[in-house]
């Protein structure tokens, strides 16, 4: 019998026997608690955040359930029951005017919003689907529109209405309105991801002309992302407040924003006035916040579109 060398032996008896070390989980040791701790920042940062943005409007919504002499004498967040009379004090304001400030105020945002859907759709579909020169061009300068302040074309645009004897009517805020440079970009961006071309070419083969495929065709299929359009352009026309209060001499004419501020500025002398204008922000954004949660469910089609077809 050849020896077995020690090195060589093997055992054969069961399997062999190996130390067992204790793993810490996912979730256990330093590292787990510092990824625990660097996945929490940005939920912290989320929550002040948004407490920076909701604040204010709670202060408001409190606000405008005091009477005037309660406004400046009780805890600041603490809710009266004074709402409906501050609403009826207000509604009494030179005949209901802050009514008529609230009726501009849709005309010139529906209006508005409207009119830039039909020429961010337009011009977006042009550019994401027709070749033409110039079209890198044309759209870079819409891009460079878009880092330009609207109160910046403000002075301009009024010396130009001015020309044409448009100040001081409702075309002065609404034609301003109705060129956005941010929509034509969404238009075009959501055009070029969502019209195929193999569908535009089977139209044009049916002999189907450009408009009738861009009203039949395009513009269904755009909907989603013309809807996120004028959701975002309603709401700026609402809150805009530089450009109607340069064009506007007319209080009649006047929207909801330069409204108020006239009230804000007679509470120097009229403190009972700085009530009602709370209670005129707190109305001012129930239509706000109504329009987003009826075209939310528009607006989540549109990202979820854009997140599989883009």
């Amino acid at each position: 019998m050849t020896a077995l060398s020690p090195l060589s032996t093997t055992s054969t008896t069961g399997p062999a026997s190996h130390p067992v070390t204790a793993r810490p989980g996912p979730s256990g040791g330093p590292g787990g608690r510092r990824r625990r701790l660097a996945g929490g920042f940005p939920t912290l940062v989320l929550l002040v955040g948004a407490a920076y943005c909701l604040l204010p409007v709670l202060w408001v919504v409190t606000a405008s359930t005091k009477s005037p002499a309660e406004l400046f004498s009780t805890f600041t967040f603490a809710p009266s029951t004074h709402l409906w009379d501050d609403v009826v004090a207000l509604t009494q304001v030179r005949n209901g005017i802050f009514w008529r400030w609230m009726a501009n105020t849709a005309l010139y945002a529906v209006g508005g919003g409207l009119l830039s859907v039909v020429v961010s759709g337009m011009a977006g579909y042009g550019l994401a689907k027709f070749t033409f020169v110039g079209k890198q061009l044309t759209f870079n300068i819409i891009l460079a529109g878009v880092l330009v302040p609207g109160v910046v074309l403000a002075i301009p645009q009024y010396l130009l209405l001015a020309q044409v004897g448009l100040t001081n009517t409702y075309w002065s805020v609404l034609l301003p309105s109705i060129i956005s440079p941010y929509g034509i970009y969404l238009a075009r961006i959501y055009a070029a991801a969502t019209v195929p071309d193999d569908v535009i070419e089977a139209a044009r083969t049916d002999g189907a002309p450009e408009w009738r495929i861009f009203v039949s065709i395009a513009m269904p299929m755009m909907l989603p992302g013309l809807f996120t359009v004028f959701l975002f352009q309603f709401v700026a026309i609402w809150n805009n407040f530089m450009l109607p209060y340069i064009m506007l001499g007319d209080d009649s004419l006047f929207p909801v924003t330069v409204g108020l501020s006239g009230l804000l500025n007679q509470g120097a002398s009229q403190p009972s006035m700085y009530s009602l204008v709370i209670t005129g922000a707190l109305l001012s954004i129930l239509p706000l916040v109504a329009l987003f949660l009826t075209l939310q469910r528009f607006w989540q089609v549109d990202l979820t579109s854009g997140a599989v077809k883009g």
